[in-house]
């Protein structure tokens, strides 16, 4: 059974996951023979047995195309208790909640930044509708949704693939990102992501891509090289609550990004995660979903461990004028497909 336990020091939580766990010598890592790998993919068509059941998915004729099944090693379970333990000085508690896979394509060698808009269409969709069931669960204070693509970024398997977690805790440093919008919004009465949207787009340095419904940047203060933010017009806190022209909107925009990541800066690993407001805030004024991609292209070291501070080697001014033609080059190629 896996559990959360809290850092007396800093109260940040950790999930202990006894599922995935491995004797200490087991992470010892050996060099893998070239073109050694796992002869099944769990998440190619065929092979549906070496998963947990379908929960949900969209079909195309007779067979799938987007899946999504509980995982297999998951990190929260359903089944616990929710119980909080107390140690003396130490806290834990069961890991109470729901942490589910969707697996984006049949097609096992392609990745998001390279399919068809509408299969990009079709994962936008199912992880908004389990976002919209699971916020249901009384006892999940938070969804988040995350993308590992490459093993750099923590993906252990090749075949697109995403996940969505729900739990029953509202981590520290999401927390301090509401408190900072909070205590924005009580100074300003503005939600802080929606001037910081304003802000990028009257400077227009960093900016990659304004659409109907979205706006794409490098963030001001960017932590890693070609951080990109996409950020919804329409001031709304919860993904879950975002409507169709904007699901449209983006997974056209996230196309083009992922696209021009994928040419430009030959397929990087990177991590890709939906913000939304915690369950019980979903209609409060100060907050805005977005969406953050941060491609694996350096390594964070001591400093950065030892203080919480990033060094980031590259100008977003510059990465942003660098990636602005291609991610317009992008969107060229699929509207000329679209016609």
């Amino acid at each position: 059974m896996p559990e959360l336990r809290q850092d007396p020091t800093t109260k940040d939580w950790v999930v202990i996951a006894s599922e995935r766990s491995r004797r200490p010598e087991q992470f010892k890592r050996d060099s893998p023979a070239p073109g050694q790998g796992s002869a099944v993919c769990p998440f190619c068509p065929g092979n549906e047995h070496l998963t947990p059941p379908t929960i949900a998915e969209l079909r195309g004729g007779n067979a799938w195309k987007t899946r999504v099944f509980a995982n297999k090693f998951s990190a929260f379970d359903p089944k616990a208790e929710h119980y909080s333990h107390h140690h003396d000085f130490f806290n834990s508690q069961d890991a109470y909640g729901h942490h589910e896979v969707v697996v984006e394509t049949p097609e096992h060698g392609t990745s998001l930044g390279q399919m068809d808009i509408s299969n990009v269409r079709e994962v936008i969709r199912i992880h908004h509708e389990r976002h919209r069931v699971l916020r249901e669960d009384p006892k999940v204070k938070l969804v988040l949704a995350f993308r590992n693509h490459g093993l750099s970024a923590g993906a252990s398997l090749s075949h697109p693939h995403s996940q969505i977690i729900g739990t029953p805790i509202i981590p520290p440093r999401i927390r301090r990102k509401y408190e900072v919008a909070i205590r924005h919004f009580d100074d300003t009465k503005e939600c802080i992501y929606c001037t910081l949207r304003d802000e990028e787009l009257k400077d227009g340095r960093r900016l990659l891509l304004e659409s109907r419904f979205l706006t794409v940047f490098h963030p001001f203060a960017s932590q890693v090289p070609f951080e990109t933010w996409i950020i919804p017009k329409r001031h709304n806190p919860s993904f879950a609550e975002a409507d169709g022209p904007e699901l449209n909107d983006l997974a056209l925009s996230l196309r083009a990004v992922l696209g021009a990541m994928h040419v430009s800066l030959g397929n990087p690993d990177y991590n890709l995660i939906i913000h939304t407001a915690p369950v019980e805030d979903e209609h409060k004024p100060y907050y805005l979903w977005h969406m953050e991609i941060r491609p694996r292209l350096a390594t964070p070291a001591g400093f950065e461990l030892g203080t919480g501070v990033f060094i980031n080697t590259a100008v977003p001014e510059e990465t942003a004028a660098y990636f602005r033609p291609m991610v317009a080059n992008e969107l060229r190629q699929l509207s000329a497909k679209a016609a």
